[in-house]
This record gives structure tokens, sequence and C-alpha cells, in this order.
């Protein structure tokens, strides 16, 4: 098999690691239109096409939501390093992307799988290239290696996949929580404290619905790396039933829990909330039908509604409907002298009026009557 053809397998393999800043329930593979190409959004709202794919799709694993478990009956395939070299070059000097995300399954030992990854940049490094390369970085990959990756990578990532020890058994039995995933994200932190070193940061993803684990169980283990780790983005992946997997016959999660992690994990990493101000049913889950901020207003109604023109930042950003950007716009526009005086002024700041109006008041009038 050449090497395009391998691309179609092991590029569509690649689809279930996550890495879109933005949103990542945007991210999008161009299948049947260029093999391989995944499409991204960095920080600042720019489009990035990565080249996104597996080493190989040959694992001795045994995760048991993932394609590639080691039981699973299909074909196998590899690339060498020199071959998905040539093969990314010709994507990037095509212009087809911008940069390369890079995984793999763990084939013969951990060492020789991840020695390949590290091999592919080493070698578009020594062809002069110098744009992004993401690399992660296999469970149990020794310290050296992950030195070496680092070095070469702009951002590295360990997947956690469970929040818990417990919930992390459920999946596997091949791979130990402590020490070959916690071990390893505190050696990248430590290795960071050096800035040319993997100078993006580390990021780790949860699959969320395979093992039996809350909401609450997946925020304490995010808002724990972050303390931790200095983990820069946790990315949430919905569990997919897969067949001829052992949970094959399992249910997907509900199609809005993801998003509604994702939104609480801003809320604890980028808008200042505690832990404690996060609402969570008798189960342990964020209510699917209204976002996590929402929740939070409603069940503190004695904060609110706040004066626009006279609160402070950090009760801006805890009125629902206002962003960090619209709630700068708002300091800002204050700081000149000027007043908000009706709701279509908070609009052209771009506040989300109809969500922000019964907990804003604007020159000490309510907006909405649920304000009294």
């Amino acid at each position: 098999m050449n090497a395009l053809e391998k691309l179609k397998i092991l590029g569509e393999s690649a689809k279930y690691d996550l890495c879109n800043y933005v949103s990542p329930n945007l991210e999008t593979y161009a299948s049947g239109k260029i093999p391989g190409v995944y499409n991204s959004t960095s920080p600042d709202g720019h489009c990035m096409p990565l080249f996104k794919v597996l080493m190989t799709n040959k694992c001795s694993n045994d995760c048991k939501y993932c394609m590639n478990h080691s039981n699973r009956k299909f074909e196998r395939y590899e690339y060498e390093p020199a071959e998905l070299s040539r093969v990314f070059m010709d994507y990037y000097n095509k212009r087809y992307v911008e940069g390369l995300f890079l995984s793999s399954g763990v084939f013969k030992d951990i060492d020789s799988s991840m020695e390949k990854q590290v091999e592919v940049a080493r070698i578009l490094r020594d062809y002069g290239y110098d744009g992004y390369i993401h690399l992660k970085i296999l469970p149990g990959t020794s310290y050296d290696l992950i030195k070496r990756a680092m070095s070469l990578a702009d951002r590295v990532s360990v997947n956690i996949e469970a929040a818990t020890p417990d919930g992390f058994e459920e999946l596997t039995t091949t791979k130990n929580f402590k020490t070959d995933i916690l071990k390893r994200m505190k050696w990248i932190s430590r290795l960071s404290n050096d800035k040319n070193m993997a100078p993006s940061g580390q990021t780790t993803q949860f699959i969320v619905g395979a093992a039996d684990e809350s909401d609450e169980d997946i925020l304490k283990r995010t808002n724990w790396l972050l303390d931790k780790f200095k983990i820069k983005r946790s990315y949430f992946s919905a569990f997919t039933p897969l067949e001829n997997t052992p949970l094959e016959n399992y249910e997907s999660p509900h199609p809005k829990r993801t998003s509604r992690l994702y939104q609480a994990d801003f809320l604890l990493s980028y808008y200042g909330f505690s832990f404690d101000e996060l609402v969570f049913d008798e189960n342990g889950n964020i209510e699917t039908e209204v976002d996590p901020k929402y929740s939070f207003a409603m069940n503190n109604m004695d904060l609110f509604p706040v004066e626009v023109n006279e609160a402070s930042y950090d009760e801006l950003i805890r009125v629902p409907g206002i962003g960090m950007v619209s709630a700068e716009r708002i300091i800002t526009l204050r700081k000149r002298g000027l007043k908000i005086g009706k709701l279509e002024d908070l609009k052209n700041l771009g506040v989300a009026v109809k969500r922000a109006e019964p907990f804003v008041k604007l020159n000490k009038s309510y907006q909405s009557v649920l304000s009294f």
C-alpha cells in the first residue's frame, strides 16, 4: 500500500483526537476531498488546516472504547518516519496544511512507537520546517523521549481519558492512571519551565460517557490538572460506540453534554469561577438544557441584577450573555466617561442582550420583570 492510500485510513482514524482551540465541535475532517486534512481554529480565530494522522493503527493496548483496540479485527497499517515526513512536506508545500498533529498506536513497545513520532518531528525540523507541530505523548513514554519530543514540538499532550483511577480501570487493563498518565503530565509540566520546550504547553483529552463518571468528577479533575500541571486545555470527546469493541452496546452521552463541560471548564479556566460556584444536579451532572453560567445566575439571584455602569469586570463576566470581550468593551467605554443607557448599546458592544436582560440594570433601571 502506498503512502497516500495509508493516509485515507490513518487520517480517518485520527479524527478522535481533538485539537480545535476555539470550538472542538466545529473541527471538521475534509474526508473525500484531501485525506488527512482537518480544519481547526487557533485562539485568535484563524482557521488552521492541520495534517492530522496516526503513525500506525497497530496497537497493543486494550482501551475498550477505541477503534484500534488490540483485539479488534481490521486492517492495520503503519508509516515509517521518512515516508510520513515526505507526505507532510508535500501537503505543506502545496499549502494544503499549516501544521502537523501526530499521534500513534502502541506497536511492539511504547518507546519505539514514540521514537517514530519524534523522528518525524526531527526530520521536518531538519528540512527547515519551522511551523506548528503537536505530538501526542504515548502513556508510559520515558522521560528522555518526552524531553526530546518537547524540544521539537510546539505542543504536546497525554490523553487522560478518564477523571478517576476507577474510571480509568473501567476502560483499560494495559495502562496505569497514576504512573502512565499523571506522572508523565508532571514531567511535561516540569520541563515546560524551559520556554523552549513545547512553548504552547500541554493539553489532554477525556472520553465522556465511556466510564461511569459524573460531570462533577470530570470537572474536578480538569480543575486539578489546571492547578497542578498548568494544562492549557482539556478536550472532551463524546464516547461513540464502535462495532467490534467491548463497549459497542453502550449508549452515547447526551449530545449537549460535552458542550456544557466545555462551557463549565471555561468558567473555571478563564472566567475566574471557583469550583463551588458550578451547579450540579443530584447525580453530579450539569443541566444540559441551559448553559452553566445561566444556572449559576439563577441560583444566585441575590447577586443580580448588576448595574452595568458601575459593576467591576469580574461582576460583568458573571452575567449570562456578557463575555470577556464585551466586558472589556464596557469597561473601556466607562473609562472614557461614557455611560450605557439602553440595551441596544449593550448589543452593539457584543452582549447577547436576550440572555443578559434579566440580570442587569442600566442607570438604576431594571431591564426585565425577572429582575424584581
